[in-house]
């Protein structure tokens, strides 16, 4: 029974020291971390004393040297180095200390034999490179797990450590030189540096570092492809397509590739609207012949380019012909089917916007209607389409009545919400305010952001627009600008805009007006103007309900089509700041850290 009171005893006693021990840890750490050195101390010294851990031992001598304690931190390593002479902890604490001393030759002198006298292990050298890395002594720490390749004979190894370090340092040569070192015998590493590349590059003489690094390597060693990768990337980021483009090229003819990676880089130039590049793109791959497996796909996505080019103003009306004709060709070569529906109905907008050609794209239109196998969402969406060349064909009852079919069968989905808000439109063209403000209302409450954003803004403007019979007689000029703009007739619809002023002097509408120019402006490629128009608006506008949507296409025209970030940036973040309830403000925000070069979706 003595024997078991006595075991219990210890026990209790035990678990109490354990308990006081993790108290003082926690108040250790709690005080070192809010700076309390001195308290910090004197458990941390305690703590050490009892356990002899090394943890224990750098945070307590750290707070040793942050107290100006040097001559009794000094004393305490040499009598710790004379105990335990191998411990490379007391060493460089010693080293350290000369250092805070200023005697910087005999800091040096310790470190070196620090280094010098490294073991074989790769667990000692983490250790002492981790050291170094406690007290900020970075660049030791890198000669550390440099030196270590050395005696291990391993240039693989502390690629991450150094990696690390040099993203820490922002030591961008160093960085970009680690990572071309280490993607040969480790390709993973890929995503991981263009991730990493992309935040700590910031200018274009910062990605020449890379690009100069990489052409060097690919000189000396044409066969390794992870390179040509890493280089094409970086043709993407400075946004120098045709280069990027030239070398797709030699990589696929190398690699006797199917095209895939170029095709799909191709789409990536697409995406940027680099249509020319695009288009260069996919005429190579199409240049394989038909048994490639992405011939046809190319063959669109070509003629997709092409057509984007066409309808922003970047080809001339012999370019929009050329384009309907190779429609044509792909609907004759392989018949009126669902597949190539999609040709039909960008055949069918070329002919009624570009090609002045109305009756051709209704009948274009009807007949991709009439093929079967179309899902109900494409269906309803070519009927949308027809019934905008019923409004041009001066059908408006015909529009009206398959806008409310496809409102009537998509009631509450996207599809059917835009059938609601074009039947609005058309009442707006048509002058009839009233009702096309009643249906406006009704789509705010739309799910689709976009669609209850516009319905919004047409509401709004209406009820701000009819509060007198000058303002009501402008808001029907400005209607009849609209359907101009619809008709694709932008030169008709801007004298239409800067007539209204001359009509009726001090109307409300000249924010509206202004917006109304710059999307004509810039769905023109007369970007120059649509800046000049959208500054005004914001300048002279600030209180209006189109301020946010101004700056929000202020910036990104800035940010894509004027190359400027840094005015773009200025414009998003006072979109952030001023309007924090904008739809935009999300995207604003996206961009903004985007261009700041935040690592986004890390």
């Amino acid at each position: 029974m003595k024997k078991l009171i006595l075991s219990l005893f210890f026990c209790y006693a035990s678990f109490l020291c354990s308990a006081q021990s993790n108290a003082d840890e926690g108040l250790a750490f709690q005080y070192y971390q809010q700076g309390q050195y001195q308290e910090a101390s004197i458990l941390l010294e305690k703590l050490f004393n009892t356990t002899k851990n090394d943890t224990y031992f750098d945070l307590y001598y750290t707070s040793l040297i942050k107290l100006k304690k040097l001559e009794e931190a000094e004393k305490i390593a040499k009598k710790l180095i004379k105990q335990n002479p191998k411990n490379l902890h007391y060493t460089m604490a010693l080293a350290r200390v000369y250092q805070e001393k200023g005697q910087l030759d005999a800091a040096n002198k310790a470190y070196m034999e620090t280094l010098n006298n490294l073991p074989a292990d790769e667990f000692k050298i983490r250790e002492v490179a981790n050291i170094f890395y406690s007290f900020q002594a970075y660049d030791l720490a890198i000669s550390t797990f440099l030196q270590g390749r050395k005696i291990l004979n391993n240039e693989k190894i502390f690629t991450y450590e150094l990696l690390s370090i040099y993203r820490y340092k922002k030591d961008k040569n160093m960085l970009v030189q680690e990572y071309i070192n280490a993607l040969p015998q480790m390709p993973e590493l890929l995503p991981q540096a263009e991730s990493v590349l992309s935040s700590v590059l910031e200018d274009n003489a910062d990605y020449l570092i890379l690009q100069a690094a990489l052409l060097k390597k690919i000189q000396k060693e044409p066969q390794t492809e992870i390179y040509t990768k890493l280089l094409i990337w970086q043709y993407l980021q400075q946004q120098e397509y045709e280069m990027a483009l030239r070398q797709l090229i030699a990589q696929d003819k190398r690699i006797k590739d199917d095209g895939a990676i170029l095709f799909n880089t191709a789409n990536t130039f697409l995406a940027n609207q680099a249509y020319t590049t695009a288009i260069k793109a996919f005429e190579y791959i199409v240049s394989k012949g038909k048994e490639n497996p992405y011939f046809l796909s190319a063959r669109i996505e070509m003629i997709s380019a092409k057509y984007q080019m066409a309808t922003t103003g970047q080809f001339d009306k012999k370019a929009i012909t050329d384009l309907g004709a190779e429609y044509t060709a792909i609907i004759e070569e392989y018949g009126k089917t669902a597949q190539t529906v999609f040709a039909m109905k960008k055949l069918a907008n070329l002919q009624a916007y570009y090609l002045n050609d109305l009756s051709k794209a209704e009948k274009t239109l009807e007949d991709a209607l009439a093929i079967n196998g179309l899902s109900a969402a494409e269906t309803g969406q070519m009927k949308l389409d027809l019934g905008d060349i019923y409004i041009l064909t001066q059908q408006p009852w015909e529009a009206f009545l398959i806008y409310e079919q496809v409102a009537k069968q998509f009631e509450n989905q996207a599809v059917g919400n835009e059938a609601h808000f074009r039947s609005a439109k058309l009442s707006f063209y048509q002058g009839n305010f009233s009702y096309a403000k009643s249906q406006a209302d009704v789509l705010k409450a739309s799910t689709s952001q976009l669609i209850a954003n516009d319905a919004l803004n047409l509401s709004l403007m209406i009820s701000d627009n009819l509060q007198s019979k000058t303002d009501s007689n402008a808001l029907k000029m400005y209607a009849d600008a609209e359907m101009l703009e619809f008709r694709n007739l932008p030169a008709k619809a801007l004298t239409k805009l800067d007539s209204i002023a001359l009509a009726f002097p001090n109307n409300s509408l000249t924010d509206d007006i202004l917006m109304a120019k710059s999307r004509i402006y810039i769905k023109t490629n007369d970007i120059n103007n649509a800046v000049k128009v959208l500054k005004e608006l914001i300048d002279q506008q600030g209180t209006s309900l189109w301020a946010d949507d101004a700056l929000f296409t202020l910036a990104d025209l800035y940010e894509r089509n004027l190359k400027n970030n840094e005015e773009a940036k200025i414009l998003y973040q006072k979109l952030i700041n001023d309007y924090p309830g904008s739809m935009f403000t999300t995207e604003a925000r996206k961009r903004f850290r985007k261009l700041r070069g935040d690592n986004i979706g890390t």
